[in-house]
């Protein structure tokens, strides 16, 4: 057999309760969704504002997809940037209040093409530890130099900034005419090697709210470290945008920060109950993408009938304070209700709740048992997260009711006996 080394892998991994297999929906996605012909209270989806089966977001789905049709047909560089799209990057801009913004088709294609147009050969790239897997194949494929710091921990990222400070740049292998704006034989036959810079640059990523752990980056920390050190700093927002700050403006808004250095990424498929992402920044750092960020130049477009979308689910959000203050409500009785088990919630105070467990199977285990009482609750284990560490990771959207988390409090209660 061709691929007995394949089937190995996938039996160690089943042993070890690693495998990682799909569960198909069957209905829309809500709080109550069937899968295998079967009902389940779910809390396990990042539609944090219960608007991705939105009538108004449906009937914006549906008038868009009759004026513009249903596919792009060509990337946007070359016939298929229409009119949504241009209109949902303003009004994107405006919303995330930076001077420009740029689509992308999702957060992990916003991610890679940024990193990669912005570094490359002899730049250095500064990451938190706990960065969502975009993060991470971005600054890797980039290039560039990588120093990971520990999560959240600011004294060791300052230290990093530092001594990237003193040591020379390494420039070998780049491609010096890119500089000055020509290409060399290499780039013209397929080859591609990143420009050498005039001076060395430094870009820190992190995610705003961690997908994983639900805790938030001290970006007021973070950027006042990029100003004293002459750094970019690029901030995943996906769960952030929509659910924090004023209007749901996301993890800028709630902190009150602003600065020409920052370049903001956030996903269109979570809060925003649609798909997508975008990316805000200076105009020149979004004209520079468009030339740049190959996942930009080299796809096509979003089909315009998701701006549409996109556009009206905008109002919504910034006239879901209603639905932010259930939320945090929410949020509040489920740490109340499940303090006391052996199982201990982790440090979050947004809508991402991680109950740890810590055994891969034991987590599984959990999350069976739950299913069998009608709660659909994901089990998320290696790697994507550290070993040791699998939990359940408990979603709340503002489409759940204090019913539906009395429910889960109740269930994990007997189960814990």
């Amino acid at each position: 057999m061709p691929y007995a080394e394949l089937q190995r892998d996938l039996n160690e991994r089943t042993a070890l309760g690693l495998l990682r297999q799909r569960q198909m929906l069957q209905s829309p996605q809500s709080p109550y969704i069937v899968v295998g012909e079967k009902p389940y209270l779910a809390f396990c989806s990042n539609d944090y504002l219960g608007l991705s089966n939105h009538p108004q977001l449906i009937a914006a789905l549906q008038q868009g997809a009759a004026q513009y049709g249903v596919g792009a047909g060509a990337a946007h560089l070359v016939s298929g940037h229409g009119v949504a799209h241009h209109q949902l990057e303003q009004a994107l801009a405006v919303f995330a209040d930076k001077p420009a913004a740029l689509l992308f088709s999702t957060g992990y294609m916003a991610n890679l093409g940024t990193v990669q147009a912005l570094v490359g050969k002899g730049d250095t790239v500064f990451a938190d530890k706990l960065n969502h897997a975009s993060l991470n194949d971005a600054m890797l494929l980039s290039r560039a130099t990588v120093k990971r710091y520990r999560h959240n921990d600011m004294a060791q990222l300052a230290q990093l900034l530092e001594q990237a400070e003193s040591s020379s740049p390494d420039t070998e292998g780049c491609n010096p005419l890119a500089r000055e704006g020509q290409l060399d034989e290499q780039s013209r036959t397929g080859g591609y090697r990143p420009p050498c810079h005039a001076r060395r640059r430094k870009l820190v990523i992190t995610d705003a709210v961690f997908s994983m752990d639900g805790n938030l980056a001290p970006l007021p920390e973070l950027l006042a470290l990029c100003e004293r050190h002459d750094a970019w700093l690029l901030i995943d927002d996906a769960h952030g945008f929509g659910v924090l700050g004023e209007q749901g403006r996301g993890s800028l808004a709630h902190f009150g920060i602003a600065s020409e250095r920052i370049i903001y990424m956030a996903t269109l498929g979570k809060a925003t109950g649609v798909f997508g992402a975008f990316v805000a920044a200076e105009q020149v750092v979004t004209d520079t993408l468009i030339n740049h960020a190959r996942s930009y130049v080299y796809t096509t477009a979003t089909p315009p009938a998701l701006a549409s979308a996109v556009l009206e689910s905008l109002k919504l959000i910034g006239q879901g304070d209603a639905l932010r203050e259930h939320l945090r409500k929410l949020i509040a009785q489920l740490r109340n209700g499940l303090a006391g088990l052996p199982w201990k919630l982790m440090p979050s105070d947004t809508a991402i709740q991680p109950l740890l467990i810590g055994d891969n199977q034991a987590a599984l285990a959990l999350s069976e048992a739950l299913r069998k009482r009608g709660i659909w609750v994901a089990a998320i284990r290696p790697p994507t997260i550290p070993q040791g560490t699998a939990r359940l990771r408990i979603t709340l959207s503002a489409a759940h009711s204090a019913d539906d988390v009395a429910r889960l409090v109740e269930a994990l209660h007997e189960l814990a006996q």
